[in-house]
């Protein structure tokens, strides 16, 4: 089948971590068009079904309902669920996690000072439950820890497991705080209306930027893959895909984008020149010099390798 009329299969051609919670993954060569189906799709099940853990319900020693106040503590009864709310956990189990609180004396309580046990780790300590301002006040709490996907409202949360002082909570499950994705113009050889995507991924730290992106991924390919049927789509494969360790295709044929013309890289006109002139005319003829034979070209100085391996380390090459 003509390559022109086969859809691109995409790589994940980059990931450039900004902290341990944020990363930008950039996919390309895309189909035209694609990079806003496959943006907008992967920021929808990122925000939405990746598994995460919240606390479900709560129980507080002496109270009943959550209208209420504690004697000795600065926080009401709903403001304190608020916190308890922006607990960000890590639960290595299926079934739901007890976690105990004892307090005694005055000063603020937080997340690490919850008795956890084997199958839970705290990814916030520092968050605030309460503030204790009596030094005779006594807090006890015991706090009911699930996993799940996405939101889950508070009368499915609560059902079947309302006990008389369980006070429960709607939890919001999913650790993936923000997805942000833009879609710019990319090239392949002489293509140049294909699309590249680039999607940031901030996470509450329970799960890294990466892990999250694969879980999307995987969870959309499920239900593609559901509703496909026996149906296959021939696809191009991605311009790198098959390569050998040289950089050649799997058939011996040279990658496309190894046969783009010096002329075609946007190279400042004295460089360009430079090249063309000692008999260099395209990527792969500018791949097989090394960097010393590069200055070492008549009329090639400093300036102009600078820009090259620049341009080369845009196009990672």
């Amino acid at each position: 089948m003509n390559n022109d009329k086969l859809i691109h299969t995409p790589a994940l051609a980059s990931v450039t971590d900004h902290s341990p919670t944020s990363a930008t993954f950039v996919i390309e060569p895309l189909h035209p068009g694609y990079g806003m189906t496959l943006g907008n799709s992967l920021r929808r099940v990122l925000l939405s079904s990746i598994a995460g853990a919240a606390v479900t319900g709560f129980r507080i020693g002496g109270i009943s309902h959550e209208f209420t106040t504690i004697k000795g503590v600065k926080e009401d009864v709903v403001q304190i669920m608020l916190n308890l709310k922006s607990i960000r956990f890590k639960v290595y189990s299926e079934e739901p996690q007890i976690i105990t609180l004892n307090k005694k004396g005055k000063g603020p309580i937080r997340a690490k000072n919850l008795e956890l046990n084997a199958d839970t780790e705290i990814v916030n300590p520092d968050q605030l439950i309460c503030t204790v301002d009596d030094d005779k006040a006594n807090v006890s709490m015991e706090l009911t820890v699930e996993t799940g996907r996405g939101y889950r409202a508070l009368d499915e949360t609560a059902s079947g497991k309302v006990v008389s002082d369980m006070i429960m909570l709607d939890a919001l499950f999913t650790p993936v705080l923000r997805v942000r994705y833009r879609v710019e113009n990319t090239r392949v050889g002489q293509r140049t209306d294909l699309d590249r995507l680039l999607v940031t991924i901030d996470t509450d730290g329970s799960i890294t930027p990466r892990d999250a992106f694969e879980e999307a991924s995987a969870i959309l390919v499920n239900q593609y893959t559901a509703l496909a049927g026996q149906t296959r789509v021939e696809a191009m494969p991605s311009p790198r895909a098959g390569a050998d360790e040289n950089g050649r295709e799997a058939d011996g044929e040279e990658p496309a984008e190894l046969m783009t013309s010096i002329e075609d890289l946007n190279l400042s006109a004295r460089t360009t020149n430079a090249l063309v002139n000692n008999d260099i005319h395209t990527i792969k003829d500018l791949l097989s010099l090394s960097e010393a034979e590069l200055r070492d070209l008549k009329g090639f100085g400093n300036k102009a390798l600078d820009e090259v391996k620049e341009k080369l380390a845009e196009l990672e090459l």
